[in-house]
């Protein structure tokens, strides 16, 4: 959690300065502006979803509660970590707004980082609880980026 953070402090610290290949092209930032706006929406929606999807099984922290099921349909049909996949777009879509480009690439690579961790001891926790169910479910479903058909 703490790389993935410090992913979005750059985003939000380093400024953006015109070192973008855009930059200063009025095309390029309205194409650029509409980009952030579109990736942002949907980033945001599909974090929504998903929520909305695990209903009273969403918790802050990692854990199985009692009566866990294994939730594989609605956004965990097209990745087992849609949440993830959502904060990583509004980080990218906030560094494209405001960071310069080599903060955004390093925003990416920490929160690449600690996303792996955090999604292997997620996902170990599943294991446990779930066995053959869970990884039949991880060997059809990508873990973080869905897969182009």
């Amino acid at each position: 959690m703490v790389l993935q953070g410090c992913g979005f402090a750059l985003v939000w610290s380093i400024r953006r300065s015109y070192w973008w290949p855009i930059s200063g092209w009025l095309a390029g930032e309205i194409i650029l502006a509409v980009l952030a706006v579109v990736l942002a929406y949907t980033s945001n929606w599909f974090c929504y979803w998903a929520v909305q999807t695990l209903g009273k099984q969403w918790t802050y922290a990692a854990r199985v509660i009692e009566g866990h099921e294994l939730i594989t349909q609605g956004p965990y049909a097209v990745v087992r970590n849609p949440i993830y996949l959502g904060m990583f777009g509004l980080m990218v879509a906030t560094g494209l707004v405001l960071a310069s480009w080599w903060a955004l690439l390093l925003a990416v690579i920490l929160f690449a980082a600690g996303n792996q961790i955090r999604v292997r001891t997620e996902e170990k926790l599943l294991r446990d609880a779930f066995g053959q169910k869970f990884e039949e479910y991880a060997r059809n479903i990508p873990a973080f980026f869905p897969r182009i058909q």
